[in-house]
């Protein structure tokens, strides 16, 4: 990307592309053993898998690949306004239905497939929240039509 394509990224579009490496990041960081904790009990998928990346957050290989798809979608939409509002707002959304989710379903039970415990239920909380906060307040200014404040 050129300097100047960079110097014409709007806000909204900067805050997509941070968020989409950050979770392509955490989706590297559950592959690597030290940054995830009990790394030989790591599972495709379910509650049975005892690894935690940063010694906190239950994940497993289902639960890492979506941390990359969900960070290569991010840097993919990231290229247009419209793309970096509808993945932050839209992605929080998704991350609000995952907290619910964690918080209704049992951990030990079959239906936690992804894994979750309750350091990615709260997690899942802030991303929501905040995926949404910064698509709404960075894409109010940023999209085509809206007012500029």
């Amino acid at each position: 990307m050129s300097r100047i394509e960079q110097a014409s990224r709007t806000r909204v579009q900067l805050a997509a592309t941070v968020v989409g490496a950050v979770f392509l990041l955490v989706g590297i960081a559950g592959f690597i053993p030290g940054l995830t904790t009990n790394y030989d009990t790591m599972e495709f998928a379910g509650h049975h898998s005892e690894a935690l990346l940063l010694g906190l957050f239950q994940v497993s290989i289902l639960h890492n690949i979506v941390h990359l798809a969900f960070g290569v979608a991010g840097l993919a939409l990231a290229r247009s306004v419209r793309g970096a509002y509808l993945y932050l707002v839209g992605g929080g959304v998704v991350y609000l239905v995952l907290w619910l989710y964690g918080l209704l379903i049992g951990h030990d039970s079959a239906a936690n497939f992804v894994p979750l415990n309750a350091a990615d239920n709260w997690l899942h909380l802030v991303l929501g929240v905040g995926m949404i906060g910064l698509g709404l307040a960075l894409g109010k200014r940023d999209l085509p039509g809206r007012a500029r404040t």
